[in-house]
């Protein structure tokens, strides 16, 4: 299934996730970090990770999704699987001995967090992985790559090999950048050849800085579809900009929500994004899904969809 310039993929089958399955600690700081001393916090353990992240979201809107990722042969990988199978997605998610399931120690304070990350089993992710799971999904008809995948050198082979074989099977693909800190240690230029092409490209303010310069989203978007057929730049508080090849641009504003904690924000905007998108809806209306869903992960504290 291909997508045309302008246009939308005719049609939303499975889905396909590919990257990272985590274990979150967040704390919840009641104020600013007081290095050296204490800070007085809430701490939950729950699932994280990008790709499982946005699995979870996208199972929530009960669309078919299939997890690629990579866990530890722990009691932390057996139980981050069990959690996603029971919320309705399905895991081809390879336990890898004597490696441990990443753990991600996040800080959030406000509307802004700091991540302290172990990828652990993650960059154990291997092509083989992928084509096995894409063997398995026949009905998949887009694929969706978590940018860490790429950003990390052991796991680039798979990530690499995830869009490739997309191609190959006439699926349709979409990366999330990720982060700010490893892109610009991986390079721009380096990153968006691996990207080239993709049909959606999201990037928030920061990744789009470091990805096409400037400050402005429309220039961003401008800049950076010369790589991706799509780009959308998410804003924060002050909403989404979509920008593609046929020169359409669409926006959306942030929806007004008390924050309780922003982690996994961006996965849940990228799931409401892609189930929209993926069935018909023009870049506006999928905007405004995004951004729902956005504003009900920043309403909890965690991750992954609520009960």
């Amino acid at each position: 299934m291909g997508a045309s310039d302008g246009g939308v993929p005719a049609g939303r089958g499975r889905l396909v996730v590919v990257g990272d399955v985590i274990t979150d600690v967040v704390a919840v700081l009641a104020g600013p970090l007081a290095p050296g001393s204490d800070t007085a916090a809430a701490i939950q353990f729950t699932g994280g990770g990008q790709a499982a992240n946005t699995a979870s979201w996208l199972a929530a809107q009960g669309v078919p999704v299939t997890l690629v990722g990579a866990v530890g042969d722990d009691a932390a990988g057996r139980d981050r699987v069990s959690e996603l199978t029971a919320a309705g997605v399905d895991c081809a998610v390879a336990r890898i001995a004597g490696c441990a399931t990443g753990t991600v120690i996040v800080l959030a304070v406000g509307d802004e967090r700091t991540m302290v990350t172990e990828r652990g089993a993650n960059v154990r992710l291997r092509p083989e992985h992928v084509d096995a799971a894409l063997a398995q999904a026949p009905d998949a008809t887009h694929l969706h790559l978590s940018g860490y995948a790429l950003l990390d050198a052991d796991s680039r082979p798979a990530g690499l090999r995830a869009l490739a074989a997309a191609r190959e099977r006439g699926l349709t693909t979409s990366v999330d950048a990720a982060s700010a800190a490893p892109l610009r240690a991986a390079g721009a230029a380096a990153f968006l050849s691996w990207v080239r092409d993709v049909d959606l490209l999201l990037v928030n303010t920061d990744e789009a800085a470091v990805l096409a310069g400037g400050l402005d989203p429309v220039a961003q978007g401008r800049a950076l579809v010369a790589s991706a057929r799509r780009v959308v730049v998410k804003q924060g508080a002050a909403g989404a900009t979509w920008v593609d090849r046929t020169a359409t641009i669409a926006a959306t504003p942030a929806r007004r929500v008390a924050v309780i904690d922003v982690t996994g924000a961006g996965d849940a905007f990228a799931a409401g994004l892609l189930a929209a998108w993926l069935a018909g809806a023009p870049p506006s209306a999928a905007l405004d899904r995004a951004a729902g869903l956005g504003g009900a992960a920043v309403s909890q504290v965690g991750a992954r969809p609520a009960g």
